[in-house]
């Protein structure tokens, strides 16, 4: 399946804060939409949505996050944690001299956005999130913190993606990034496909058709490259990086999220099941939550699996806005 077009004019820069440098790219012109992607992921990945959001009068911005592809790889782990994300959000946006901006995250790009708009409410106007609903800080344990005191460490997937292990055990990309996509999508069967409490259902096990119909292969053989030349220690200290945002963060303890908000996500996301998500339990943290799409069958990459279904509503979300 091919979707891009190479002649398509999109214009890229590196961008210098928060410590690190960024590559960002940029398509379109008009009111700001910043893409956040997750993990393992990059700017490519947001392709589709930056074309729809493009044609329909938006500039389109998406970008490597610190760790990934193009940009700046710290080797602390201390310098993953969500405040700094926020940061280099917060920094794009400065030198690129835009006031305010929507922010689409996925995974762990979804978290970084639904927490910088709490933090940051003067810069970020609404949000999209896929996949993944806030998860903001609280005044009580975390949530990694009430697994472990329900002896589930050895078993839930973040706790294993924090070991230094890690690093190794995804170090042939060739091998772990098409299976991330794979296992993790609605391909599989739901007795094979990944499972965050399930060891033996690891999200990077060899994909059985290598790269997904679903995914753009250029883009992949470039990330895959990307991946093998740097490694997985920077994407990964995003996890390890989650316990000391919870410890710093007490100050957004029961903030919620005020700005009008969408959430889309795959009925056959194995974390979605695990969380059993509605709508009304995600509006006690998102009262002003303008839409909630179920997309049957789809797996963790929705803005790939249905990227149709994403755009429609990503652009109705933002003209909405507009309006």
């Amino acid at each position: 399946m091919t979707f891009v077009d190479r002649n398509r004019s999109l214009k890229q820069t590196f961008v210098e804060t928060n410590g690190v440098k960024l590559n960002v790219v940029e398509e379109g012109e008009g009111p700001a939409v910043l893409f956040v992607h997750g993990f393992p992921d990059g700017w490519r990945g947001w392709r589709r949505q930056m074309a729809a959001v493009a044609a329909a009068g938006y500039r389109a911005i998406s970008f490597d996050t610190r760790g990934y592809g193009d940009s700046s790889k710290p080797e602390d782990a201390a310098l993953y944690t969500v405040l700094y994300h926020v940061g280099d959000l917060v920094g794009i946006l400065a030198k690129l001299g835009i006031e305010r901006a929507t922010l689409i995250g996925h995974d762990f790009g979804a978290t970084v956005s639904w927490n910088a708009a709490v933090m940051r409410p003067d810069l970020f106007d609404a949000v999209f999130g896929l996949s993944v609903p806030p998860v903001l800080p609280g005044a009580g344990p975390s949530m990694l913190e009430m697994l472990k005191t329900a002896g589930k460490e050895g078993a839930f997937y973040m706790f294993r993606h924090m070991k230094p292990e890690a690093d190794q055990e995804w170090a042939d990309a060739a091998t772990t990034f098409p299976g991330a996509l794979y296992w993790m999508s609605g391909l599989p069967d739901a007795s094979e496909a990944w499972g965050p409490m399930d060891p033996s259902k690891d999200m990077h096990r060899p994909s059985p058709i290598g790269i997904p119909p679903f995914a753009d292969r250029e883009d992949a053989e470039t990330m895959i490259a990307g991946f093998q030349r740097d490694g997985f220690h920077g994407p990964l200290n995003i996890y390890r990086g989650m316990q000391p945002y919870f410890d710093q963060a007490k100050a957004f303890a029961g903030a919620k999220i005020q700005q009008p908000a969408f959430f889309a996500y795959g009925t056959a996301d194995s974390m979605i099941k695990m969380r059993a998500l509605n709508e009304e339990d995600l509006k006690l943290a998102v009262p002003n939550l303008q839409g909630f799409l179920p997309l049957e069958g789809v797996g963790h990459w929705p803005q790939l699996e249905a990227s149709e279904a994403v755009n429609e509503a990503l652009v109705a979300f933002l003209k909405k806005r507009k309006a």
